[in-house]
């Protein structure tokens, strides 16, 4: 595994959150003025350096909602909104965004030859010559007070043919773009095909631009796509609460963050708000969290296997074999969490016993083990408190004494 310890990262990792955004435009019901404040106010807690905050010119309340959050922002934070390569829209973005101390204009345009000829339907030039006015028009508005991102929207898509991208990223540049996103706009291949197209333009403008990478999750692979896009240069990631998106959604702030910090990577996010944040955002946006769902899933850190019961209980005072990372780093309080079926062994019934007081000798658990895997097969997985009653049940049957107390 590549680690870099945290002294020693080649860059602090930028994130900008798109969950006002990109998040917000996927919703069946976009969110309100004050439900994306709701959202603001957890991206704040989180200490996300950038938030792309609406497309201003999509609506009067995208509008409402950019400017408002914009006057909400800490003056540490980068605030965003998008648009495309139009007057109207970047005047509309900068209006907005330009209440906030750091405010960003972001221009979005296909680079991918197939999306300019079939979609766009204009030549090369044209696509370039729309893009220097977009950027220059950009540049004039945000001055030096803000700063100007470029998006070439199709990016991923550029694998057989690098040289569209590379021109127009060319002249975004040269008209001032402090930035260039360079999105995964569908997610078509694995994760280091996207990444080496990426170190490709990264390389060619060294120390000419920042770099920010996009990843959507059509193939469920974002997150690994950013990561290692991240240890490849990319200075800015941006992400969603949630995975939030168009489609499968965008790479996790959440598994983003735990991955590069696992990985030795101080990220400067507050980890410990993430698990609260995520059931808020599941509520306002109606798109439940999934029991499996990585890091903030309700499932994710149970056992069953008897094997892995096992492994988990002889380990509780160190690391935690089957632990990622510790779950209250996450603002878990539930830890890790042991339930009976009939895959599991007698490691988690002596675990459960012991720690109310009863300890059996090996044969008197098998026995119980035996009629509990019966109850199991018929009834599904039980926790301690079924445990425990199931025994008294077995004990009452069998003429044993439980030696437990009432519960």
């Amino acid at each position: 595994m590549e680690t870099f310890p945290a002294s020693h990262t080649p860059h602090s990792p930028f994130f900008l959150d798109v969950t006002l955004r990109d998040g917000n435009q996927a919703l069946p019901r976009p969110w309100s003025l004050k439900q994306k404040q709701q959202v603001f106010q957890h991206l704040i807690r989180l200490e996300v350096p950038g938030a792309e905050v609406g497309f201003a010119s999509a609506s009067a309340v995208d509008f409402e909602a950019c400017c408002a959050l914009a006057q909400e922002a800490p003056a540490s934070m980068v605030i965003s909104s998008l648009s495309r390569a139009r007057t109207a829209e970047i005047d509309a973005s900068w209006e907005a965004v330009s209440h906030a101390a750091q405010p960003r204009v972001h221009i979005v345009y296909p680079v991918s030859p197939s999306v300019v000829n079939q979609v766009l339907r204009c030549t090369p030039h044209e696509a370039a010559r729309a893009v220097r006015q977009a950027v220059r028009h950009a540049r004039r508005l945000a001055g030096k007070r803000g700063s100007v991102q470029f998006s070439g929207e199709h990016f991923g898509d550029c694998l057989d043919d690098i040289a569209l991208a590379l021109d127009i990223f060319q002249v975004a540049i040269e008209e001032g773009a402090d930035v260039i996103n360079l999105p995964n706009t569908v997610e078509r291949f694995r994760p280091m095909v996207f990444v080496e197209i990426a170190r490709q333009v990264m390389e060619y403008f060294r120390g000419r631009s920042a770099f920010a990478v996009h990843c959507h999750n059509d193939l469920g692979m974002a997150t690994a796509t950013t990561v290692e896009s991240y240890f490849a240069g990319a200075t800015q990631l941006e992400v969603s609460l949630n995975g939030l998106g168009e489609r499968a959604g965008n790479a996790s702030l959440y598994e983003v963050v735990c991955a590069l910090e696992n990985s030795g990577v101080h990220t400067g996010i507050q980890r410990q708000y993430i698990f609260e944040t995520a059931r808020e955002v599941a509520e306002l946006s109606a798109i439940a969290v999934g029991p499996k769902t990585p890091i903030i899933g309700s499932d994710v850190f149970s056992h069953r296997s008897g094997i892995h019961q096992d492994g988990a209980i002889k380990s509780r005072s160190g690391r935690g074999v089957y632990l990622p990372f510790v779950t209250g780093a996450v603002g878990r309080a539930d830890g890790e969490q042991l339930r009976f079926t009939s895959q599991s062994g007698t490691a988690v019934l002596q675990d459960c016993l012991n720690r109310a007081g009863i300890h059996l000798d090996a044969v008197t658990l098998r026995e119980y083990y035996r009629y509990l895997e019966k109850r199991s097969d018929a009834e599904g997985e039980m926790d301690e408190r079924a445990i425990l009653r199931h025994y008294r049940q077995w004990c009452a049957g069998s003429q044993i004494s439980p030696e437990i107390p009432a519960r």
